[in-house]
């Protein structure tokens, strides 16, 4: 396949984002949350662990700490004992006090808002950060996980397994007020069409501006 001028990539992209607008028209986060700090924590969770699995544990989780001050003062104990089942429990009941005695100590208890900020909490990483700016604050953001990256790669969007490197890249192609949404349409398509290592390219509305299908069919 011949090299893609940049102009050719970025109205395939558009097609692309417009096809998976058609096919969710809600785009949303599969975290169950209902403030800032809630999205926060449970994004910390859901590393190597379904966010169907942090779903089950955040409701009393987040009933038996409902402010950063609760959780700033929490036994560190009892976080792990409540998130036991989302793995590595340790480092991110740590990771959940430490990020709320920061978000007191240097944000006057709210949650920042960019992320050059957000990524100086324990435990957040630009995935998460981008997933805050974007959802809770409504900026431009790319959620660089694990369906994005690969899907983007399927594509021929992207040609790297780096978050950073597919984050930039996509960040190139994508409408600043299609981005957020484009990346939660990537996972739902992941999850529903583009399924890891067994995609179902021949019913998938993306085909015709697919790379790896086009390959696949010729």
């Amino acid at each position: 396949m011949k090299k893609e001028s940049e102009k050719s990539k970025k109205e395939r992209t558009l097609r692309i984002v417009e096809a998976l607008e058609k096919k969710y028209p809600e785009a949303k986060c599969s975290l169950d949350y209902s403030d800032p700090l809630q999205l926060l924590i449970a994004t910390r969770l859901s590393a190597q662990c379904t966010d169907a699995r942090v779903n089950l544990v955040t409701p009393a989780l987040f009933e038996g700490y409902t402010s950063a001050e609760d959780f700033a003062a929490a036994d560190v104990t009892d976080i792990e004992s409540i998130i036991h089942s989302c793995g590595f429990f340790r480092a991110k009941a740590r990771d959940i006090i430490g990020m709320c005695r920061d978000i007191i100590d240097r944000f006057g208890g709210r949650v920042p808002d960019t992320i050059e900020e957000l990524i100086t909490l324990p435990g957040v990483g630009r995935k998460t950060a981008n997933l805050i700016v974007g959802d809770v604050y409504g900026k431009s953001a790319v959620v660089a996980d694990t369906h994005f990256i690969r899907i983007t790669n399927l594509l021929g969007l992207t040609d790297s397994k780096d978050p950073f490197k597919v984050e930039m890249q996509m960040r190139k192609l994508l409408p600043e007020d299609k981005s957020n949404d484009f990346c939660h349409r990537c996972v739902m398509h992941g999850r529903d069409t583009c399924v890891a290592r067994r995609p179902e390219c021949d019913s998938c509305v993306l085909k015709n501006d697919c790379h790896y299908a086009q390959n696949l069919f010729t």
